[in-house]
């Protein structure tokens, strides 16, 4: 084996199934020396939600796709992006996505699908839950520089599918069609001082680059702010607050006294952005106050993942699952309403549910993505899905 640089698994790696768990490659060798063909539908679904979150926001899809691409399988799932709940309204887990094929075809590729949607669903949620309770503020993507670079895309490509308006890495932004987002650091500010850095920046960065000037390296932020006002006066567009948590004290009484000695003084247009150790709570809170920019990062970007499993619910079309899980090919429904979900057998071919809550008339959200390893339904791009995801998270509550 070739000795690599990083511990990381490439793209032909993960699709030979070279990061799967080794009973899964025993299953199938043993499954090929028994001759042994079982034609198996198995689903993935969660029990619960981390925190005991109401909903979640699938994510992976993508991935799974270009995955399992030219097995000789069918894969039924939600579109990407959609809100979901653990459970349907009368506590049967709901299924996300639906395999189904000679059980020994896809057996070795039950890892690395469940590594894709857990995580990518994970980050998704926790950046919709964040961007909920951001109201109409926005909301960007700092937290690559605390996870493995190798999957900064992926952090980045689910926090904006899941609602955050930018994103700070370079290639993430790339990939995503977009700029990336992002201001000083205080490393340039410690190197040039403060004044110095500002102008700097501003005589060598592009005019459309915002000038945000970063004003908590070493002073009190409402003086600092005022400084930065006064010596970039009209071409100032924000100051950023990383105040760390040692000297936070209140950060919501730090943010009004900016934003008053600002206003006072002219600099009613100068934007507050505030980063550094930034959750829900602490969104929750600031969202109310004259914050305009929030820049949130490990809360995103190490989102606790979505625990799916996949089961075999069906072999050789009999009803079969282990203790714990529902046997049997389902039907999901969703009302367009109120986003509730009802969970049927496949078996009593029912046509048509009524929502239980709102009495609207339910759809079936499970589309069929790959029939016979081919991809007969595209995913849109990150943007369209992140529109998707902000139309579906105004219908809920956090």
């Amino acid at each position: 084996m070739k000795k690599k640089r990083f511990y990381i698994a490439d793209e032909d790696e993960i699709k030979q199934g070279k990061t799967t768990d080794i009973y899964f490659l025993r299953t199938k060798e043993i499954l090929e020396k028994e001759k042994i063909t079982k034609f198996a539908v198995a689903e993935f679904t969660t029990q619960k939600f981390p925190n005991d979150y109401p909903w979640a926001i699938f994510a992976g899809l993508e991935e799974v796709l270009k995955l399992i691409e030219g097995l000789p399988v069918n894969l039924y799932s939600l579109p990407e992006g959609t809100l979901f709940t653990a459970k349907d309204y009368e506590g049967y887990t709901v299924p996300v996505m639906v395999i189904e094929g000679d059980y020994k075809e896809y057996a070795i590729y039950e890892t690395p699908i469940l590594g894709f949607i857990c995580q990518a669903t994970g980050i998704a949620t926790k950046s919709a839950r964040i961007k909920k309770l951001a109201k109409d503020k926005m909301v960007l993507s700092f937290g690559i520089r605390r996870m493995h670079p190798a999957i900064a895309p992926m952090i980045d490509r689910y926090a904006f599918i899941g609602g955050c308006d930018g994103v700070s890495c370079v290639l993430s932004a790339e990939m995503l069609g977009e700029k990336p987002k992002g201001t000083m650091p205080h490393a340039l500010i410690i190197i040039m001082g403060e004044k110095e850095a500002f102008a700097s920046f501003d005589k060598h960065m592009p005019e459309e680059i915002p000038r945000i000037a970063l004003i908590d390296t070493y002073g009190d932020e409402k003086i600092k702010s005022i400084e930065a006002s006064e010596f970039l006066k009209n071409k100032l567009f924000g100051v950023r607050l990383d105040t760390p948590s040692s000297r936070r004290g209140k950060m919501v009484e730090i943010v009004k006294e900016v934003r008053w000695e600002l206003d006072i003084r002219g600099y009613k247009n100068v934007k507050i952005v505030v980063s550094g150790g930034l959750d829900e709570e602490e969104v929750k809170e600031l969202s109310a106050s004259k914050v305009d920019i929030f820049g949130v990062g490990t809360s995103i970007s190490n989102a606790k993942v979505i625990d799916f499993s996949m089961d075999i619910v069906e072999v050789e079309g009999l009803p079969v699952a282990k203790k714990g899980k529902l046997g049997g090919r389902k039907e999901v429904w969703r009302c367009p309403n109120c986003l509730t979900y009802k969970v049927t057998p496949s078996v009593e071919k029912v046509r048509e549910v009524i929502c239980p809550k709102c009495g609207n008339k339910m759809e079936k959200i499970l589309f069929k993505y790959i029939e016979s390893g081919r991809i007969v339904k595209e995913v849109p791009d990150a943007k369209h899905i992140r529109e998707y995801v902000l139309k579906q998270i105004e219908k809920v509550e956090i």
